[in-house]
């Protein structure tokens, strides 16, 4: 670990940074791989559509209830402190035994290796392109947030908005350059089963705008600002969401969407050529750029919080003034990340095990930081002066009753993985028995 001085994240993030990082985040793989599957589990177009509109509204629902946490109580890290300071700090260290060894670098991971697929296109390194590329992303982009905070978030800012008006461009073209394709599509039926596990693909594809939470520590006036970013970023997320899907629809057909393995290049090869699936490489590449950026800011910030109530990862617990950056966390998360990047390249089963056995733990957790929600709220004297999200109580319970519906749908789609990622929670329990836990909240 490098040597490095005690200091406290200063509030530098405006909200159209947080924004931006919620819109790098979130804005990546999914919407190139998931609407085939959601297509398979939707009865026409119509039902198609309707799915990702009910996806954006409960990620909207999410939106509002982590900004009433993260206004009320600010802090680097974001959900382990919420849960530390409703549950205690035993549940809060079980939360992050999970993100640490599992869910954040697993994700990491998983964007590299995509990354390195599409950039494996583009300029190939066989056979072992995506590997290669997979690690040399997350080397340089640990190392950019290791020199501080300003170049990690410039970089998002700069990659975001290159990647968004490409977007913009794909489905401008796709609407202009072809006709529109025939509208009937095979019928299919629709069972309340097959809604979950569709809201299951959707919900990952909108997936990562909690990570915000983990940056209302250095934003500034959160209290004022935090719903404002949040809600803002999620709404450009959903809206060029909708488009891509309408741009599939138009290009593609419903049966074409669910004949299709890559949907984004299948609709680039027909609005021009292989050139089309070169260009769409390209703004996969730069999008998943975005989403590897955005999660080892986020992610570095629960390594950071984790050492500062643990005294064995005291090291890790520790801001380096120059940059203001957690620089030890990065190294450690960097690490990890890298860690899982070998072994998936060796084993060729490190992105899909991932995708499996994160989702279970993932919503468990989703579904208590929900539940706090109320207990804040019963501890509060009514001085307090935050965000409160609005139709309280229902927006919560909406939260946690969709989190609880996820949470069992991915249990029954993914059979083992799902197992498997219960397991490695349960192998962190004895973490809950671990001595020398500080008491206090910071």
């Amino acid at each position: 670990m490098p040597e490095t001085v005690s200091a406290a994240p200063p509030a530098s993030l405006t909200p159209t940074d947080v924004a931006i990082m919620v819109v790098g985040i979130v804005l990546g793989i999914g919407i190139f791989k998931t609407p085939s599957l959601v297509a398979n589990y939707s009865s026409d177009e119509t039902v198609f559509m309707l799915l990702w509109l009910l996806g954006g509204l409960v990620t909207v629902v999410g939106s509002v209830c982590y900004a009433e946490l993260g206004s009320a109580r600010p802090n680097a890290g974001g959900e382990y402190a919420f849960l530390r300071e409703a549950y205690g700090p035993r549940v809060a260290l079980l939360f992050a035994w999970a993100r640490c060894s599992v869910i954040q670098p697993g994700a990491i991971a998983a964007a590299a290796f995509v990354m390195g697929d599409y950039a494996n296109i583009v300029w190939p390194l066989r056979p072992y392109g995506p590997g290669l590329y997979a690690l040399v992303s997350i080397a340089i982009f640990t190392l950019i947030n290791y020199m501080g905070t300003t170049p990690g978030k410039l970089t998002q800012k700069v990659i975001e908005i290159i990647t968004v008006l490409s977007m913009l461009g794909i489905i401008i073209s796709a609407f202009v350059a072809t006709a529109s394709a025939p509208r009937t599509g095979t019928p299919h039926d629709t069972s309340l089963s097959s809604i979950g596990l569709a809201m299951m693909f959707i919900l990952l594809t909108y997936g990562g705008w909690n990570e915000a939470a983990y940056l209302s520590g250095e934003l500034q006036d959160a209290r004022r600002n935090m719903a404002r970013a949040l809600v803002v970023g999620v709404l450009i997320v959903i809206g060029v969401s909708l488009a891509i899907n309408f741009a599939y629809l138009h290009v593609l057909g419903l049966d074409g969407i669910r004949n299709s393995n890559a949907v984004g290049a299948s609709m680039m090869r027909i609005v021009a050529d292989d050139t089309g699936a070169t260009i769409l490489s390209v703004v996969v590449v730069l999008s998943t750029l975005t989403t590897l950026n955005g999660l080892i800011i986020t992610g570095s910030r629960s390594y950071y919080a984790l050492g500062r109530d643990v005294a064995a990862l005291r090291s890790t617990g520790t801001w380096k003034e120059h940059g203001s950056t957690p620089a030890n966390a990065l190294v450690l998360q960097g690490a990890v990340s890298a860690a899982l990047v070998v072994f998936g390249a060796a084993t060729r089963v490190g992105f899909q095990a991932m995708v499996a056995y994160t989702a279970p733990v993932f919503w468990f957790f989703m579904l208590l930081v929900a539940i706090s929600i109320y207990i804040f709220r019963s501890r509060e004297t009514g001085g307090e002066i935050h965000y409160r999200v609005p139709l309280y109580p229902v927006t919560p319970a909406v939260l946690a009753l969709t989190s609880l519906w996820v949470l069992w749908s991915s249990l029954f789609y993914a059979g083992w993985g799902a197992i498997i990622g219960v397991a490695v929670l349960l192998i962190g329990t004895p973490l809950l028995f671990l001595k020398g836990l500080r008491s206090q909240t910071r």
